[in-house]
């Protein structure tokens, strides 16, 4: 169903909360992602990692669901195998579409560009394969698509960069992006960025009292080293199990410090260059 922009999203930034304590690991949203964007087939090889069978995001990958097996129960649970307490932790990661985000400084060409919604969305066609933004990104989200077609400059890899659009074309149609219609649980939800982060402090507060004390919210804090997330997470641990970063830190951060430092040294050696031709001619 369409949804009316300025009545439901208001004037704000928009992204997504996804509340991993009822993910249920279906992966109905790589599917719907994969489908409505037309992403390629990145493999489906048997990795035996547990049921992740996609291991991480990349240029194929634009929502990947983590399975993480822990011997401990979940809450007040009572698991019922016998002794063996144990529990899955599920999580659907995405592209978080930082504050500040380093793969827009990085890029050269402007294929890289924040949308009226706050998002950050690669334009394939003026991508030129370069690849800065790959290890620019702290989230490791952005790949190459190394099958892609070639660009010059590239290298032998080739390939354009590609990562998750939070669906920018359903978004401009007044639709919610594909895998949050889809999830059948609503552990990804979809709207205005202020609204949902008083609605994750709410959940947060909730699933606490159910007893999982080690609950916390990622990303949803605009102090943080990328200015805040526009996708950001219920976590039931630490962010290292689910294989995120526990403080990340915008990659650019010290580029206009380092520039500063580059020009002091750059005035100091042409001034000692002066002062040298300056000698010879004296003598």
């Amino acid at each position: 169903m369409a949804f009316d922009l300025d009545e439901r999203l208001g004037d704000g930034r928009v992204g997504f909360f996804t509340d991993t304590s009822i993910c249920i690991g279906c992966k109905a949203c790589e599917v719907a992602c994969k489908e409505w964007n037309q992403v390629p087939d990145d493999g489906m090889e048997f990795t035996g990692m547990s049921y992740d069978n996609t291991v991480g995001l990349g240029a194929d990958t634009w929502r990947h669901v983590a399975f993480v097996e822990q011997r401990r129960p979940l809450g007040h649970q009572e698991p019922g195998v016998g002794e063996m307490d144990f529990r899955w932790l599920m999580a659907s990661d995405v592209c978080k579409h930082c504050t500040h985000a380093a793969c827009l400084d990085v890029c050269p060409t402007g294929s890289l560009f924040r949308t009226e919604f706050g998002t950050v969305v690669v334009q394939e066609d003026i991508c030129n394969g370069c690849g800065y933004c790959v290890p620019a990104c702290p989230f490791g989200v952005i790949g190459k698509r190394e099958n892609g077609p070639k660009k010059s400059g590239a290298g032998e890899s080739g390939g354009t960069a590609a990562k998750c659009t939070m669906c920018y074309d359903r978004l401009g149609a007044g639709e919610e992006p594909a895998c949050a219609k889809t999830c059948p649980t609503d552990s990804i939800q979809f709207g205005n960025l202020d609204e949902l982060r008083e609605r994750a402090e709410r959940r947060l507060e909730q699933v606490r009292a159910a007893g999982t004390t080690s609950a916390r919210l990622y990303g949803h804090d605009p102090g943080d080293g990328v200015g805040g997330t526009g996708a950001f997470f219920l976590l039931l641990d630490e962010p290292e199990v689910y294989g995120l970063p526990p403080d990340p830190v915008v990659t650019t951060r010290d580029l206009p410090s380092m520039w500063r430092h580059v020009g002091v040294a750059a005035v100091a050696l042409l001034a000692g260059f002066a002062a040298t031709a300056w000698r010879g001619r004296t003598r």
